[in-house]
């Protein structure tokens, strides 16, 4: 008997399979044609990234799959339709998405059964549409002046110290100007300790 309704399981297709984990070694059944179909089921069909379905969804209002909660698509049998003819007209014959734009309007929202193939002129911004878009060439670099020499004291290494620039002044500190006093009278300091050795 549990062999029987394993049996009867393995008939049964609700066209929702994806949404049950698949156990190995176990083949999925095959949808029904009129079952919905997800991103991934369309864009493997297609042979296109989900994405590209996604950008579709924004350049052909026809495409119109449902979303489901956290926004999950799923494309009914006309949507299918529809995206197999404009990834047909896109990359087989070789109209641009304004193109298929325009033969969508002029047939009233539906693509005709012919379709003459693409002018040279439309191939051409077909192709220029499909071209990677080149790498922005960075600006030059900048050159800088060249560095002001700064000054140094008379003790090798001593440095003075660079004016801080654009900074506000601070406001009169009477602890900041009685060490920089004391600081000054060492540098004197160390300066004739110098020029008494040597």
């Amino acid at each position: 008997m549990t062999t029987r309704m394993v049996d009867e399981e393995d008939d049964f297709d609700d066209g929702m399979d994806d949404a049950l984990p698949s156990e190995p070694g176990r083949v999925r059944p095959r949808k029904t044609a009129d079952a919905f179909r997800t991103i991934s089921e369309v864009a493997d069909e297609l042979h296109v990234p989900q994405h590209v379905l996604r950008f579709w969804e924004t350049k052909f209002p026809q495409v119109r799959p449902l979303k489901r909660g956290g926004g999950r698509r799923y494309y009914r049998p006309e949507d299918l339709l529809l995206l197999r003819r404009v990834a047909d007209l896109l990359y087989t014959q070789g109209y641009t998405i304004k193109g298929v734009q325009r033969l969508l309007r002029d047939g009233g929202g539906v693509l005709q059964e012919v379709i003459p193939p693409a002018s040279p002129e439309e191939r051409m911004q077909a192709e220029a549409e499909r071209a990677p878009s080149p790498e922005p060439v960075p600006p030059a670099p900048v050159k800088k002046p060249a560095a002001e020499k700064i000054p140094q004291l008379s003790m090798p290494g001593l440095l003075l110290p660079e004016a801080p620039r654009a900074a506000p002044k601070p406001k009169h500190d009477p602890e900041t100007e009685r060490l920089r006093g004391l600081l000054t009278e060492t540098l004197h300091a160390l300066e004739e300790l110098r020029r008494m050795i040597g």
